[in-house]
């Protein structure tokens, strides 16, 4: 039952919150504290299939936000552009240190390296 957790992760990041709370506390316990589906069922006081139906109601709530409102997709994209951003602020450092060195280009473009790696990485917090 346990297919993509990290994306099922992600999703649950950004949609949890849209979850029942019934929903948000077996997804946790599953996916995030890593209890099998049998002591999700016996804290719960519950059938494994229960709990397993929670689960799976969950993840597929979850698959269809994402569906409907492509939120982990456009971040990921931003973040995608963002390193590039970055990278080229990156060569642009270089080459403006081996024919130019231009303290305006210099300054303008660590701004801009900084602020996209600042981006880019908040995705990984």
């Amino acid at each position: 039952m346990k297919s993509e957790p990290l994306d099922m992760a992600f999703l649950f990041d950004f949609y949890g919150d849209m979850l029942t709370p019934k929903q948000r506390d077996y997804f946790d316990c599953y996916h995030n504290q890593d209890l099998s589906l049998s002591e999700i069922a016996e804290n719960e006081g519950i059938t494994r299939q229960g709990a397993r139906d929670v689960i799976s109601r969950a993840e597929k709530s979850l698959l269809e936000y994402e569906k409907n409102l492509g939120f982990v997709a456009r971040y990921a994209r931003i973040q995608e552009k963002m390193e590039e951003v970055a990278q080229a602020a990156g060569e642009i450092l270089q080459i403006n240190e081996h024919r130019y060195l231009n303290d305006e280009i210099k300054t303008r473009a660590e701004r801009i390296y900084a602020v996209a790696l600042e981006i880019a990485n908040s995705a990984k917090e």
